[in-house]
C-alpha cells in the first residue's frame, strides 16, 4: 500500500525552486566571462603540430588512397615509408617530458581553473545548502529505487520518504549539470559555463599532460601504411557511367521546375 502523498506549499516554487535556478544560471554566465578575462594563449609547439599533420596525411592516404592513381599513391607512400629517405624512417624526435611542478604556465592554468570552477561551486553550493536546507521542492515523474536517495535527497534524512522526491541541495547540483543546453543556446557551444564539460576537459587534460612519444606514433603509422595495397577504385568508372541509362530529360525538367517555383 502506497503512503500518503506530500502536499507542497506553492511558495516553495517562488522562494526556493526559481531562486536556485536563477542563481545557478547567472553564476554560470559570470564564470564564462571571468574565464574569458583570465584566458591566456597557450604556446604552440610547431614541431608537434607538424608531426600531427604528417600523421594525419598518412592516415588520409591509407583511407582514401584508392581514389588516386597507382603512381600517385606510390609516390606518397615512398615519401613516408622509404627505407632510406622515408619520413617515418629518418625523422627521430627527442622526447623531453615536462614537469608540471616546474612549468609555471601549467601551474598558472591550474590555479585559474580552480579559481573559476572549483571555488565558486564550493561557495555557492555551501551557501545554498545553508540558506535552503531542509526543503523538499519537487518530485521526478517516474519511480526510483532507494539507491537514488543519497543523490536526490541531500540534507534530508527521512527513510520513509519516497526516493522520487528531490531536496533543495540536490536541486542545485541538478541545475549545475543540467543547464548545458541553455548555456549553449545563449553563449554558444564553446562556452566556459558548462560545468560538466569543464570537468571533462580537466580530466582529459590531466590524462594528456605527458605528451606521447612521436617516435612510437611514427613507427605504428609506418607499419599501418606498409601493409596497405593500392586498389584503384575508379578503374572502370567511364565504362560504368556510359553503360547506364541516363535519363537527362527528366533531370533537366526537374531542374527547370525547381527554378520556377
Amino acid at each position: 500500500m502506497a503512503g500518503p502523498e506530500l502536499l507542497l506549499d506553492s511558495s516553495i516554487r517562488m522562494w526556493v525552486v526559481l531562486p536556485i535556478v536563477f542563481i545557478t544560471f547567472f553564476v554560470g554566465i559570470i564564470r564564462h566571462y571571468v574565464t574569458q578575462l583570465l584566458h591566456s594563449d597557450k604556446k604552440v609547439d610547431l614541431e608537434q603540430v607538424s608531426d600531427s599533420q604528417v600523421l594525419l596525411r598518412s592516415r588520409v592516404l591509407r583511407e582514401n588512397g584508392k581514389y588516386i592513381p597507382r603512381q600517385s599513391f606510390a609516390m606518397r607512400k615512398h615519401y613516408f615509408n622509404d627505407a632510406e629517405t622515408g619520413f617515418f624512417k629518418t625523422v627521430k624526435r627527442k622526447v623531453i617530458p615536462k614537469n608540471p611542478m616546474t612549468d609555471t604556465s601549467m601551474l598558472t592554468d591550474m590555479m585559474k581553473g580552480n579559481l573559476t570552477n572549483v571555488l565558486p561551486m564550493i561557495l555557492i553550493g555551501g551557501w545554498i545548502n545553508w540558506a535552503f536546507s531542509g526543503f523538499v521542492i519537487t518530485k521526478v515523474p517516474f519511480p526510483l529505487t532507494l539507491r537514488f536517495k543519497p543523490m536526490l535527497q541531500r540534507g534530508i534524512e527521512l527513510l520513509s520518504l519516497d526516493a522520487s522526491w528531490v531536496s533543495s541541495a540536490s536541486w542545485y547540483f541538478l541545475n549545475v549539470f543540467g543547464l548545458r543546453s541553455m548555456y549553449s543556446l545563449i553563449l554558444g557551444q564553446d562556452n566556459a559555463a558548462d560545468q560538466s564539460r569543464i570537468m571533462q576537459d580537466q580530466m582529459t587534460g590531466a590524462a594528456m599532460a605527458m605528451p606521447p612519444d612521436p617516435n612510437k606514433a611514427f613507427k605504428s603509422e609506418w607499419e599501418a601504411l606498409e601493409i596497405v595495397e593500392h586498389k584503384w577504385a575508379l578503374e572502370n568508372v567511364e565504362e560504368e557511367l556510359m553503360s547506364r541509362d541516363l535519363n537527362f530529360g527528366t533531370f533537366f525538367s526537374q531542374d527547370i521546375k525547381s527554378t520556377m517555383f
